[in-house]
């Protein structure tokens, strides 16, 4: 039978296999200081395009991968026919514009390219409005032509919302997406189909253990794991419920499988590929090492019936939900990482604001607005275990941020609080007391429901009252107190 490569139009002269191939795999295979046969490993690409995955996925940190793509595009007669996504990763803490034009060309010069085809950007913090600097700047590099099309990986819904909002052209956001992991399946997938945004899916495969070589295997020594994947991933299983949960689902995965005569692996990742809104699916290569390209090619091969989907979900019943949303395992606990926490990934989060002693024992916390020196006031103020932080608007520099969303205003309102918060040696989860002013009060569900996306477990006492705000363009403002717990 002869299987043809299925094509997404990810963004306007962008088409890429839904099939997309990742290349994370090479910073693992030269962990510890090993290395790998560049030339060898780039050559290595052309039988996954000869097959029609056409598509390879990679960021800046993924080791080597930058430069091994760049090589092997750089021999192809045509690379138009090569599709390289890749991302950029800054470390927290202040960020240039300058410091962003360098990061692309840095790429660009690894890739062996004149424009990126699509760039991915992830923020560590959103309590630093620094990560919507970083996205304004790319988006000049993308009217510049060093960018093709912009990308988010591992942002949340409401994240997604205020960047979108604000006028940031995204056509993708890439997240964990698996049937152990099926966060992005609500309000993810609504805002994505809403905006014309596609999903990215990786860790369709949960680091390999949707397959049949731990169809009925005994649960791994968790502390004895070799790949940075499998350790990932088993946080995840750990997360949605144990390993008895996962066999129910395999048990499940198997008897699809079976009907259709194709792999576990396959099955999972075609269950993904059906969901609304997803582009694509992110499967890991080890480029040289091992290729899987015929088994990946059989998920063209088939399609769920109605049977097939009833079967796994019944099993997907009996899991726990993974908590938060999508990308919320690299921002709050339970840190689902490799290491299950930020060690491997971040050495620590500067203070987002300035901080500076004040009269009477005070610390005071300053956003650098003008507005601060011109009305004399702070944007937060901590003397001993409390803190006051003033009416806070969606504004950020001259910009005004969420556009006429209230919800996106809202989100971006609280981030400049967390910000403030933790600049002062506080958390989020320390306030005890919001305040919400609104323009209209037909917005009130909506700044109340976005309230309750980011207090429904703190849930401090909340008072909500219609006023008339400075500023034509401010839907909401919001001030907080919080006590600081020991």
């Amino acid at each position: 039978m002869t299987i043809t490569v299925e094509r997404y139009p990810l963004a306007p002269g962008l088409a890429i296999s839904r099939v997309v191939t990742g290349l994370w795999q090479i910073a693992d295979m030269e962990r510890d200081g090993r290395t790998i046969d560049l030339e060898a490993t780039a050559a290595a690409m052309g039988q996954y395009v000869d097959a029609g995955l056409t598509t390879f996925d990679m960021a800046d940190h993924y080791g080597s991968a930058e430069d091994v793509a760049g090589m092997f595009r750089e021999r192809q007669v045509d690379g138009s026919s090569v599709q390289l996504l890749t991302k950029w990763v800054p470390t927290p803490g202040p960020v240039t514009r300058e410091d962003v034009r360098a990061a692309v060309r840095r790429s660009l010069d690894r890739l062996r390219g004149e424009t990126v085809d699509l760039l991915q950007f992830h923020a560590w913090t959103f309590a630093d409005p620094n990560w919507l600097d970083c996205l304004f700047w790319l988006q000049e590099l993308k009217q510049e032509g060093l960018i093709r099309h912009l990308g988010l990986t591992n942002c949340d819904t409401a994240h997604l919302r205020v960047a979108v909002r604000s006028g940031i052209d995204i056509v993708s956001n890439q997240v964990c997406f698996s049937l152990l992991d099926r966060r992005p399946a609500g309000r993810m997938t609504a805002f994505c189909r809403e905006h014309g945004i596609s999903i990215l899916a990786y860790g369709t495969l949960a680091g390999g253990f949707l397959s049949e070589r731990w169809l009925g295997g005994a649960e791994p020594d968790w502390d004895d794991l070799t790949t940075w994947s499998e350790m990932k991933y088993g946080r995840f299983i750990r997360a949605a419920g144990g390993w008895d949960a996962l066999q129910g689902v395999l048990r499940a995965v198997s008897r699809v499988a079976r009907r259709h005569q194709v792999s576990m692996a396959n099955v999972a990742s075609r269950y993904i590929l059906e969901q609304p809104a997803v582009a694509g699916v992110i499967i890991g290569a080890r480029l040289g090492a091992s290729a899987h390209i015929e088994e990946n090619l059989r998920v063209f091969g088939f399609a769920l019936e109605a049977r097939d989907r009833e079967e796994i979900e019944t099993a997907l019943a009996a899991l726990a939900p993974i908590p938060g949303d999508s990308g919320d395992e690299y921002r709050r606990p339970p840190y689902l990482t490799a290491s299950g926490d930020l060690s491997h990934h971040v050495a620590g989060f500067p203070p987002p604001y300035a901080v500076r002693p004040g009269q009477g024992g005070r610390s005071i916390c300053l956003s650098g607005t003008s507005w601060e020196t011109i009305a004399g006031f702070s944007r937060a103020v901590r003397r001993d275990d409390r803190i006051w932080v003033s009416g806070t608007t969606a504004t950020h520099g001259d910009r005004a941020i969420g556009g006429a969303d209230p919800a996106a205003q809202l989100h971006f309102v609280i981030d400049k609080i967390e910000g403030a918060l933790r600049s002062l040696g506080a958390r989020l989860e320390d306030v005890v007391r919001t305040r919400v002013f609104i323009r209209h009060l037909s917005d009130w569900e909506a700044v109340a429901r976005a309230h309750g996306e980011r207090f429904h477990e703190i849930q401090p006492a909340n008072t909500l009252v219609q006023a008339a705000l400075v500023g034509d363009g401010y839907l909401v403002e919001v001030e907080a107190e919080a006590v600081v717990s020991p």
